[in-house]
């Protein structure tokens, strides 16, 4: 049975079935257990290749092919998700005194002084502002015919509608006294699309006022 450059006992005639050494390399020019050192990594060799890094010592041998370590990638961040938009319908004095001191009517009854918040959160492709019309079939998402009735509102009076980026606009429809926003002192253009913001005032009416609530705010 040969015997290795390591001193092994082999039963292959061509290289060392315990260290792999080539049974044809002479001692002088093969690694020597618990002597030589790997020339790649310096680890101590137990045999013809490194424990460590792999590499073949054989003499002529090529280098080892280096373990290519994977690209650390970031997981994509989940996007935020769309704010809630609401409109919080109430009365507004200066403006039920402004359309008086204009001489655009005044409301049966007066001023509702006892008028009760109410929210609407908006959702789908538009959501209609005006007084229900049993008689021209209209009804609107929000419903301003009360009690107490804003009579100054058209039976559809304007929308509300959704934006690309998920904001929303007002459109006044045609209605006959028309839709302020803000403090802008004319009136909106019929049929325009005009973007809205958390905190915009949205007048109507004898007395209405919507307010745009956005949560988060933008």
């Amino acid at each position: 049975m040969p015997r290795c450059p390591g001193g092994h006992q082999s039963a292959d005639v061509e290289f060392c079935d315990v260290c792999g050494l080539s049974l044809h390399v002479s001692k002088r020019t093969s690694p020597i257990p618990g002597l030589a050192k790997c020339p790649t990594c310096g680890t101590q060799l137990q045999g013809r290749f490194c424990e460590a890094c792999g590499t073949d010592t054989l003499p002529g041998a090529p280098p080892p092919v280096p373990v290519q370590q994977p690209a650390h990638v970031e997981p994509p961040k989940p996007e935020p998700p769309p704010a809630t938009w609401t409109a919080v319908v109430s009365v507004d004095r200066a403006h039920f005194d402004a359309v008086t001191a204009a001489g655009n009517g005044t409301a049966p009854g007066g001023f509702p002084a006892d008028w009760e918040e109410r929210r609407f959160e908006l959702h789908g492709n538009q959501v209609s502002i005006g007084r229900r019309s049993r008689t021209r079939n209209i009804k609107p998402d929000i419903d301003l015919a009360g009690p107490p009735e804003d009579y100054g509102v058209s039976h559809l009076h304007a929308v509300l509608v959704p934006r690309t980026d998920n904001t929303w606009s007002i459109v006044d429809v045609g209605s006959t006294n028309g839709t302020m926003l803000n403090d802008q002192p004319y009136p909106l253009a019929a049929n325009v699309p005009h973007p809205l913001r958390h905190g915009d005032r949205i007048y109507l009416g004898a007395w209405t006022v919507i307010t745009i609530e956005v949560d988060p705010p933008h």
